[in-house]
């Protein structure tokens, strides 16, 4: 069963994120879908915020892969998106899923073999210019019923 979100403004995005940053497990890994600028980072600026993390939060086009220690839990967030092409191993493996933390992946579909069986998709549509619908599955989504 889909657990699904309404945000009506960027605050609103980065409010659910930090508001679920406290509920997810460790070893959690969420796999965000959407468009080019429909709120993938800023839903993980609002995780890594309820993580305490103060430091910048950017998408990692370019660098593929940031870490961030300095904070409750680490956060791992990679941007598969300059990776469709790439046919080698370049050690994502090792973190995604990382048992200590959380991992977020923005573009997934680029690297659907590393994605594990219990990864949380996250569907974010733009509804209008302000709105989005966000939607949350996958088998281990129970802990969001609380939510």
């Amino acid at each position: 069963m889909d657990k699904v979100f309404y945000t009506h403004s960027f605050e609103e995005t980065i409010s659910l994120g930090q508001k679920m940053a406290s509920i997810f497990p460790n070893g959690t890994t969420l796999c965000l879908y959407g468009d080019l600028g429909v709120g993938k980072t800023t839903l993980v600026r609002g995780i890594a915020r309820g993580l305490n993390i103060t430091e910048l939060i950017q998408s990692p086009t370019f660098n593929i892969m940031k870490i961030y220690f300095k904070g409750d839990r680490p956060l791992i967030h990679i941007d598969a998106y300059r990776l469709a092409d790439v046919n080698s191993d370049i050690g994502l493996d090792e973190y995604i899923g990382y048992e200590e933390g959380i991992t977020v992946i923005e573009w997934p579909m680029f690297i659907e073999k590393l994605i594990p069986e219990n990864a949380i998709k996250v569907e974010i549509i733009r509804e209008d210019d302000n709105d989005r619908k966000i939607i949350f599955s996958g088998k281990n989504i129970g802990f969001l019923e609380a939510f």
